[in-house]
């Protein structure tokens, strides 16, 4: 991979506040995977995603330069595609073998923009708030000359003695009241942080574990500002999973207005070879008739959604008189609906329809149906149902004059002040 030059100083104001976010570690600990931790997803987004969008929450945070891996541009431009950041973001920079290297090219491709202040962030801490970072900055601005973010030790510490190999035992209670857990982000002067750095590159002070620590080593005092249990670092696959599940869980407990809707929809025969079922070509002697492709079950999905937002059917978004929608695919109607939710931050929970009709048979169909409406309305296969019945030979279904579809859905919005109204 060709080099990635640092940026140009020429025509750059100089920054007040600048955050480095470390991203070029392999995270061998995550478990193996398509990638490395950064750049898996915890509730659908990239973890180095998260944590850019966290850092630019915060109003001091001027720029953001990240370190990646060699090996990881293709990763990193899939990860900020379409990214909107209110401060701005840096061309990334390769970093070293290690922490304390990676930390140096990112310190070095900041020098050109000369911050006054700058924030180390691990990249694997996508939690981090709002919070935390301005209590670092200020801190920066009081006068301190590096700040971390940290916590006070809670459990019980134990020094252990023994061989290590099983057989030890309890030597010391250790006192916890100094000891903290050091977090990210750790915010130093800009250029007292860089200097240490250089110097302990150039002495071969190659074990120190943070950059408080290369801070100190340099003779400068580093002090604390609270940290925040959330802003956990992802080291592990279980890490990974707990983060996952924690934004899932707290994506569906911010949309609590659950709503549910039903809808109907039926087609009469017309000459033909084919009908069109819950988006799927299915081959008989008989047509649907309709202006669109007359796929019935799309139809009544599509009302089903749309009701949830009480927000007209079909007809009133895709009129029959319309010649626009003339054997259009009901595919496009169905999408619609669905971006319709998502428009409102809404999610889809569940997908039902039930067909009615006594020929063609169904059950053949059924998952490639259930497939393809998953896959029209971006929702897991889980979350989509697909049912058939008879009439019994009764009534116009039982005639075999058409098909009839009975549909609902459930979506879960946030609640909006106009709901309280």
């Amino acid at each position: 991979m060709p080099a990635i030059d640092a940026p140009s100083a020429a025509s750059r104001p100089t920054l007040e506040t600048a955050a480095l976010v470390v991203a070029a570690g392999r995270g061998s600990r995550a478990g193996s995977g398509d990638a490395p931790k950064q750049y898996r997803l915890v509730g659908g987004m990239p973890v180095l995603r998260r944590t850019l969008l966290a850092l630019s929450s915060a109003p001091s945070i001027d720029a953001i330069q990240v370190v990646i891996h060699r090996d990881d541009m293709p990763l990193y431009e899939a990860c900020v595609a379409g990214l909107s950041l209110r401060c701005s973001l840096h061309p990334p920079v390769v970093g070293g073998d290690t922490r304390q290297q990676s930390v140096l090219a990112g310190l070095r491709a900041l020098g050109p923009h000369a911050p006054r202040r700058v924030l180390i962030h691990d990249a694997a801490r996508p939690f981090v708030t709002r919070a935390v970072i301005e209590a670092t900055v200020e801190a920066l601005a009081a006068g301190e000359a590096g700040v971390i973010a940290a916590l006070p030790v809670v459990d019980t510490l134990k020094r252990a003695q023994g061989d290590g190999a099983g057989d030890m035992h309890i030597a010391e209670t250790v006192d916890r009241t100094p000891l903290r857990a050091a977090q990210t982000p750790q915010g130093f002067r800009f250029a007292t942080i860089l200097d240490a750095h250089e110097r302990a590159a150039r002495e071969g002070a190659s074990e120190l574990t943070d950059d408080a620590a290369v801070a100190q080593w340099a003779g400068e005092t580093v002090g604390f500002v609270a940290g925040d249990p959330a802003n956990v670092k992802i080291t592990t696959a279980e890490d990974l999973m707990q983060a996952d599940r924690k934004l899932t869980l707290e994506d569906w407990a911010a949309r609590g207005d659950i709503r549910t809707a039903s809808a109907y929809d039926v087609h009469a025969f017309e000459p033909g070879d084919h009908v069109m079922l819950g988006g799927i070509e299915i081959a008989h002697g008989k047509a649907l008739k309709g202006h669109s492709d007359a796929d019935v079950v799309l139809h009544a999905l599509t009302d089903a959604l749309l009701a949830t937002l009480c927000d007209g059917d079909i007809g009133h978004h895709f009129p029959p008189s319309d010649p626009a929608w003339h054997k259009a695919s009901s595919d496009r109607f169905l999408a619609f609906a669905a971006e319709r939710v998502r428009a409102r931050d809404g999610a889809i929970a569940h997908l039902d329809t039930t067909i009615v009709c006594e020929e063609p048979k169904i059950g053949p169909h059924r998952e490639a149906m259930r497939a393809r409406i998953a896959e029209i309305c971006a929702v897991p296969l889980s979350r989509v149902s697909v049912k058939a019945t008879t009439s019994e030979r009764l009534g116009f279904t039982g005639r075999g004059e058409g098909i009839a579809a009975l549909a609902s859905a459930t979506v879960r919005l946030p609640f909006s002040p106009d709901d309280t109204a």
